[in-house]
């Protein structure tokens, strides 16, 4: 749909230009400097704005991200292909000996629900579909891993047991857990994240202490991952990354059973099943959405955060919390000029300039949007692409958003902010 008011063609050039300039051939970095390798859930939704380009170019992003996966299952959160002096921690700190370097946790598996999108709006089928048909295999064991490895007790949850794991590094959410991971032993450490963004942007020296301690007690065992679930002083029950991960074993289901993988399909479809039933255990009447539970302390977390909301994507249509999330959302549109800040603005620890304490990213606007949509609620989606589309033509292609002024914070020229506008402009 045509919006008169943007110079959509505009758009267009500058997001597929940014896409060009962050392409190191099989993958995209995320920005030049202060992201200069591979992450996980970047890439995976990279693809899908790579894929109103070029199909073959996204199909190729995804297939380097699961080269690098572990024997185990796992898909790393970071691949390090090439040595680079700008981030820290680098693979040096990880030490995971890998032949190409990794890191040894994970981040949310966006995987199985980016092929689908893949798979379902393809241009060219006969190259789209055995490709998506190999990888379905890699996506099933990183599924099975997460179920071995991060629900032990077979909850139908996963636990993240570091908050890089969940891509909201810094969240409200993850306060009290993160609070207790002590910082004895960790010995110096330069950033270099401050050194391309306002510090004021970015998480604290505090968190990145003990985000480095939960680094090294994991590297000190080995990241032998059977073990790092009980040692993990930060273990966490995330309803966005559930929601997440329910929500791909529904689409790897469904393309298993399309592509003709039915064993496939039947794992996928009962881990998805799994997934939605135990979702309703993260529900806070208080708070009137999905909320974080501690695993650790065995109780729910006090924090109104967008990984609440997130669940819209994985909830079957017609379920009774919807409504109540739609209203959720409403209320948050009501108290910011840019939607949707990444927690709410009434909570006194919320920061509109400090990375997942406020700010919004248009990657969750597009997952939310697509929760929305799920729903029937399909003006309400297309809302939200209009609404990131004009942010991004006033602020420019920045990571992430102040929800109050609109302008654009952390790195410049971003991959996945591109990656979204393509994604938006066919959905506004």
């Amino acid at each position: 749909m045509t919006n008169p008011a943007l110079d959509e063609d505009r758009l267009r050039t500058e997001a597929r230009a940014i896409l060009r300039e962050n392409d190191l051939g099989g993958y995209t970095i995320p920005t030049k400097g202060l992201y200069p390798f591979q992450w996980n859930w970047d890439s995976c939704l990279v693809a899908l704005g790579l894929a109103h380009v070029d199909e073959d170019r996204a199909l190729t992003e995804i297939e380097t991200l699961v080269a690098h996966q572990w024997p185990d299952g796992m898909v790393p959160h970071i691949v390090f292909h090439a040595d680079h002096e700008t981030y820290f921690p680098g693979p040096d700190v990880w030490g995971t000996a890998r032949a190409t370097p990794t890191s040894g946790i994970t981040q949310p598996p966006v995987l199985g629900y980016a092929l689908r999108r893949l798979l379902d709006g393809a241009r060219d089928g006969a190259m789209v579909a055995p490709r998506v048909a190999a990888l379905l295999p890699k996506v099933a064991a990183w599924h099975r891993w997460f179920a071995n490895a991060r629900d032990p007790e077979a909850t139908g949850l996963v636990a993240i047991l570091h908050p890089w794991e969940s891509g909201r590094d810094n969240a409200i959410d993850w306060d009290d857990a993160l609070a207790r991971v002590p910082t004895d032993g960790i010995g110096s450490y330069v950033r270099r994240d401050t050194t391309h963004v306002d510090a004021a942007q970015r998480p604290t020296k505090e968190e990145y202490d003990r985000y480095l301690w939960l680094v090294q007690r994991f590297r000190r065992l080995g990241w032998n991952q059977a073990a790092l679930h009980d040692a993990s002083p930060f273990r966490v029950v995330d309803p966005g990354f559930n929601a997440i991960l329910t929500r791909s074993a529904e689409d790897l289901a469904a393309m298993a059973r399309a592509l003709d993988a039915p064993e496939i399909a039947a794992e996928a479809e009962s881990q998805a099943a799994r997934g939605r039933a135990a979702l309703d255990g993260l529900w806070h009447d208080g708070l009137g959405q999905y909320a974080a539970y501690d695993r650790a302390a065995g109780a729910l977390v006090e924090s109104a955060s967008i990984g609440g909301l997130l669940p819209l994507m994985a909830l079957e249509p017609g379920h009774p919390r919807v409504d109540a999330l739609v209203a959720r959302l409403a209320g948050l549109r009501a108290a910011v000029s840019h939607p949707v800040p990444s927690h709410d603005p009434a909570d006194p620890r919320f920061d509109r300039l400090r990375y997942w304490r406020g700010p919004l990213w248009l990657i969750a606007n597009r997952l939310v949007a697509d929760g929305l949509a799920r729903h029937g609620r399909a003006e309400a989606a297309a809302e939200i692409a209009r609404d990131g589309l004009a942010l991004v033509a006033r602020s420019g292609f920045g990571e992430y958003f102040d929800p109050l002024d609109g302008r654009a914070l952390g790195g410049k020229r971003f991959s996945w902010t591109a990656a979204m506008v393509l994604d938006f402009l066919e959905m506004a």
